[in-house]
């Protein structure tokens, strides 16, 4: 039934259907600021581990001594909290290069967040 010139507004289906949109749109929004925050997170790990790595890098290649050829671990505190590092110290086709494997994860997890390998002098 068409409605008279007098009536004005929306009808009860228009109203739901507008609201509908409007929901589905602050949904995505609310996705999308949730998503946001948990990159923020995984890149202000990976920060913090890439700190510890450079801080381990540093120390191997600036060694006054040799590095013994094998594996070695440990701990380091970065942004207030504990990181494990490892690295792995191998001979090279060249006897006077060593390859220095150096990785770093949070401590309750086995993913590395960061990784490189280096090479240096073996003496």
């Amino acid at each position: 039934m068409p409605r008279a010139p007098t009536e004005a507004g929306f009808t009860l289906i228009e109203l739901l259907v507008a609201l509908a949109i409007f929901s589905l749109a602050v949904l995505a929004l609310l996705n999308l600021a949730g998503e946001n925050s948990r990159a923020g997170g995984r890149l202000s790990e990976r920060v913090l581990a890439e700190v510890v790595l450079d801080n381990r890098a540093v120390e191997a290649m600036t060694s006054a001594t040799p590095l013994a050829i094998g594996r070695a671990s440990g701990t380091e505190t970065a942004g207030g909290r504990r990181w494990t590092w490892s690295r792995q110290v191998s001979r090279t086709a060249d006897p006077a290069v060593v390859r220095i494997d150096i990785v770093v994860a949070a401590p309750r997890s086995r993913a590395p967040l960061a990784s490189a390998s280096l090479f240096r002098g073996a003496r």
